[in-house]
Order: structure tokens, then C-alpha cells, then sequence
């Protein structure tokens, strides 16, 4: 059976499709605002992991709505929700199985139980998170053991994360996005395996 995982290129999505790609075959996914965003390096890791990799663009509204989100609340959790809940609907229409990296210290971004149970009755997928139980230190212990991995700020690697897009929308407005988004905001991306 087919499990399609949201895929940005950072050690979290890349050690849930490790741990899944024992009971299923795995798909990566990674969702982008616009079609023609350099993801080289998300590219390269999901060879580096050995899985198929797809690229889905988001409607252009699913964009503004969390710009909009980010300017009325004053931070970006709501909006990196929004966008996370988009990027699982699509993939609970074409998989069966759908999976994430979100883990056991992440507020954002995060499904509710009641989201979740939404999604099954409503799209009949199972979505499943195989880091759920996983705190950072022991992410991190993994990741070191698995993977080769690049860390840096947001929009300083290739990797698939909302937060770079939305934060170029920011400022598309003439806003300064440093406001609204936490600073020293440290990513990942997978360059191999270990």
C-alpha cells in the first residue's frame, strides 16, 4: 500500500518516511506557492532517501489566506496550520495512508484529534504520525545516526518549508516579516544518508 508523506527535506519528514518505508511504499510530497521555486535540495534528498518525490502547487488563494492570517494574528502559527491542513486534504484524496514529520514537541504545525478523526470519516485515509512519540533529543540522536544533515535558518537552505514562502508574501506588502515570525528559526535538509 502507498503512504504519500508531506516531504519538505528536513531530518523530521525524512525519518517518518524511513520508519514507514518498512510497511509501506513510500511517496515524498512536497507542496510549493510557486511552481518555479529552486528544490534542488529537496530534490536531492529524496534520492539521497530513495523514494519517489512529487511537487504539488498550491492555489494561489491558500497563499493569501495565510499572509492574511499571519497580519491578524501577529505571528505565524494559524497560518502555517492553514496551509499544513491544505497540503493533508490534498493527499488524503490521493492516498490511503498519509503521513507527516510533525513530533512530540511541535505546537505548529498540528493537527487536532478532531481534525484528524475529520479527515478519516470525511476523505476515508488514515494519517498517521510516526514521530508523535519522538521529543528532540531523541529526533536528534536519530538523525544522527540516519541521515547527513545541513541545518540554517529559514530561507537559507533548499528545503520545502511554508515558512520561506509566506514570509516573501510578507514583505510582497511592503511589511517587514521579522515581526511577525520568530528570529533564529534553525531548519533542516537531508544531504545523505549515514
Amino acid at each position: 500500500m502507498k503512504a504519500g508523506v508531506l516531504f519538505s527535506g528536513g531530518k523530521d519528514s525524512s525519518l517518518a518516511a524511513l520508519m514507514l518505508s518498512r510497511d509501506y511504499e513510500v511517496e515524498l510530497n512536497t507542496f510549493v506557492f510557486n511552481p518555479a521555486r529552486d528544490l534542488h535540495g529537496v530534490a536531492n534528498a529524496a534520492n539521497a532517501l530513495g523514494f519517489p518525490h512529487r511537487l504539488h502547487v498550491f492555489a494561489p488563494e491558500i497563499l493569501e489566506k495565510a499572509v492574511e492570517a499571519v497580519i491578524a494574528c501577529g505571528y505565524p502559527n494559524d497560518a502555517i496550520n492553514l496551509v499544513h491542513r491544505a497540503a493533508i486534504g490534498v493527499l488524503c484524496r490521493e492516498y490511503g495512508v498519509v503521513a507527516d514529520g510533525t513530533r512530540l514537541d511541535d505546537r505548529v504545525p498540528m493537527l487536532t484529534r478532531g481534525e484528524v478523526q475529520q479527515l478519516r470519516d470525511r476523505c476515508g485515509c488514515s494519517y498517521v504520525r510516526p514521530l508523535l512519540g519522538f521529543g528532540k533529543p531523541e529526533i536528534t540522536r536519530l538523525s544522527d545516526r540516519l541521515l547527513k544533515v545541513r541545518y540554517g535558518e529559514t530561507g537559507t537552505l533548499e528545503n520545502g518549508d511554508y515558512e520561506a514562502e509566506i514570509r516573501e508574501a510578507v514583505e510582497a506588502r511592503g511589511m517587514n516579516p521579522s515581526v511577525f515570525f520568530p528570529s533564529h528559526h534553525t531548519q533542516s535538509l537531508v544531504i545523505g544518508r549515514a
